[in-house]
């Protein structure tokens, strides 16, 4: 796997990277290192709960881009998180009911990228994403997203089924992608409504499914039987964008 996201090498400009606040997508640690530098550096990421990999000499060296990693090298994420508050916040100051994308697993930078896109489009409030096996905000996602990314807040969790039951007490219900489904013509979709889509291989998980309030199909009559991942997410966004009404088109 190919990392874009901002390489940082060497214990005292990670050390200081944590200090600084910025966000840490994964670090990566010589397996069995344990001088007090390297030590200190594992405590921050405790704090942070960041993704600590254990790795030997020689996939440090060929991760590294000065050859100088001492033993560390972090990947910062290319842009800024959002909060899922910030969401909400956003939804209200709009005078508009939250619609937001949940991912569950998408790790192709491009997929991520498009779901952005799409996002933003459909005049989503925000998309949120796992910290782990998921691929974060890379310059990859950037480029794919068009541009999108400067414009729709991302959320990065450590649990999307803690964020789904956090957010259905602030009123939001979840639709979730999955082909056993219901077809989506026959669902009400409207109000304030969270989408869920999984990856192509492995779907939405089923703790995550089992926490949905319903699971929507989109009707198919080809030869294959699944969408790209980020296919999927605008057919159904725009299903949803039809149902809510909240459709404006400019009258030229």
């Amino acid at each position: 796997m190919e990392y874009e996201e901002l390489r940082i090498e060497g214990r005292n400009s990670v050390l200081e990277a944590f200090r600084s606040e910025k966000t840490i997508d994964k670090l990566f640690v010589l397996d069995g290192c344990k001088d007090g530098p390297v030590q200190t550096i594992l405590r921050e990421a405790r704090k942070r709960d960041t993704i600590v990999n254990f790795v030997s000499r020689e996939r440090l060296d060929a991760l590294s881009e000065t050859k100088k990693h001492q033993g560390v090298i972090a990947f910062a994420a290319a842009f800024s998180y959002a909060s899922v508050d910030d969401m909400l916040r956003k939804a209200k100051e709009k005078g508009e009911e939250p619609f937001l994308f949940l991912l569950d697993g998408i790790e192709d930078p491009h997929n991520l990228g498009a779901v952005i896109r799409t996002a933003n489009l459909c005049g989503a409030h925000g998309v949120i994403i796992p910290k782990r096996r998921a691929v974060g905000l890379t310059g990859t996602v950037a480029k794919a997203s068009a541009g999108a990314i400067y414009y729709t807040p991302v959320a990065r969790v450590t649990n999307l089924t803690s964020v789904i039951l956090e957010l259905k007490k602030e009123g939001l219900w979840f639709v979730c992608a999955d082909m056993g489904g219901s077809v989506m013509y026959d669902l009400d979709l409207k109000g304030p409504i969270g989408l869920v889509i999984g990856s192509e291989g492995e779907g939405v998980s089923k703790r995550v499914k089992e926490n949905c309030d319903f699971n929507a199909s989109i009707p198919m009559k080809g030869d294959i039987d699944s969408l790209n991942a980020s296919v999927a997410a605008g057919v159904l966004a725009y299903e949803i964008v039809r149902q809510r009404g909240i459709w404006r088109m400019d009258q030229g």
